[in-house]
C-alpha cells in the first residue's frame, strides 16, 4: 500500500513538471503569425481592436478578443500565458505592475491616449469647489498620481516636492481648501458623483458613464503630447517576433486613426 501511494505521488509530481515545463515552453514560443489572442478591457480599447481585427482580417491574420472589466487579471494572464498580447494600459502603469509583481513582459508599440478628465454633477467649473468639499481619484498606482496631478493643476492641491507614481493623498503638501479626498476604485467613480463635488476618472469609465471629456469634464488633461500613452504588451520573450510588427502595422495606420477620430470626438485620441 505504501508503495502504491509513493508511486502515485511521484507520478503526480512529474505531471505537475511536465505540466510547468509545457507551460514555460508555450510561453517563449514565438507568436502565431496567423491568429493572435488580445485581451482589451471593454470600451475604446475592445472598439478600436475590434478594427484592427477587420483589417487584420482581409490580410490573413486572425484575431480573437478577450475582454476584462478590469486593469490587472489582464497582465496577470499575459505574464502566465494564457493570453498573447495585451492592449490597455499606460507605460506608468505597466512598470507599477512589473515592479510589484515581476512580470516578464514589456510595451511594444502605442496605440492611444485618454486624457484624464475631472467630472462634476454639482458644480460647472473647477472654481466652483469650496472648502471642506469632498473629492475623488482612483486608489490603484500610477492612476492615483495621475489623478493628483491633475488636482493639482487645477489648482486645489500641491504635493510634496519628489513625489512619484506610487502617490497616495498622504503625499499632498498642501491643500488649501481642506479637501476630503477619497480613494476609490477606478470602475466605481463615475457611480460616485453624487456623493462628491468632483472626481479625477479614467476616460474609459468616464465613457462608460455616458461623459465626454469635451462636453462634460471641468478640467482635463492636454490631448497632445501626453505623456500617458497606452501601449500594445507582449511578454519579454515574444516582443521582436514577427506577429508583434504585423500587429503594429494594422494598427497604427490611417484608417484606424480616421475611426478613431470620428467615433471618440476628442475623448480618446490616437498616439501615433
Amino acid at each position: 500500500m505504501k508503495k502504491t501511494f509513493a508511486l502515485l505521488s511521484a507520478l503526480l509530481s512529474l505531471l505537475i513538471i511536465l505540466s510547468a515545463c509545457g507551460k514555460d515552453e508555450e510561453k517563449t514560443k514565438a507568436l502565431s503569425t496567423e491568429k493572435l489572442l488580445v485581451g482589451v478591457t471593454g470600451g475604446p480599447h475592445e472598439q478600436v481592436m475590434e478594427k484592427v481585427k477587420e483589417i487584420a482580417a482581409k490580410d490573413g491574420l486572425e484575431i480573437e478578443l478577450k475582454v476584462f472589466n478590469d486593469y490587472n487579471t489582464p497582465n496577470t494572464a499575459l505574464n502566465d500565458g494564457d493570453l498573447d498580447l495585451s492592449s490597455y494600459q499606460t507605460k506608468q502603469f505597466l512598470d507599477a505592475q512589473k515592479a510589484d509583481k515581476g512580470y516578464k513582459i514589456s510595451e511594444v508599440f502605442k496605440t492611444l491616449t485618454f486624457p484624464m478628465g475631472i467630472y462634476s454633477s454639482s458644480v460647472k467649473s473647477i472654481d466652483d469647489i469650496k472648502k471642506g468639499d469632498k473629492i475623488a481619484v482612483p486608489n490603484d498606482p500610477s492612476n492615483e498620481y495621475r489623478a493628483l496631478k491633475l488636482f493639482e493643476a487645477a489648482g486645489l492641491i500641491t504635493l510634496k516636492e519628489g513625489t512619484g507614481e506610487k502617490a497616495t493623498k498622504k503625499d499632498i503638501d498642501e491643500n488649501k481648501l481642506n479637501l476630503e479626498i477619497l480613494e476609490l476604485d477606478s470602475a466605481q467613480l463615475p457611480s460616485q458623483l453624487g456623493e462628491v463635488a468632483a472626481a479625477a476618472i479614467n476616460t474609459n469609465f468616464a465613457m462608460g458613464a455616458g461623459l465626454t471629456l469635451k462636453d462634460d469634464s471641468i478640467f482635463h488633461e492636454e490631448e497632445k503630447n501626453n505623456p500617458y500613452t497606452n501601449y500594445v504588451v507582449a511578454r519579454d520573450a515574444n516582443k521582436n517576433d514577427e506577429a508583434v510588427e504585423k500587429l503594429k502595422k494594422y494598427y497604427q495606420n490611417d484608417e484606424v486613426k480616421q475611426f478613431i477620430e470620428e467615433t471618440f470626438s476628442g475623448s480618446v485620441v490616437p498616439s501615433w
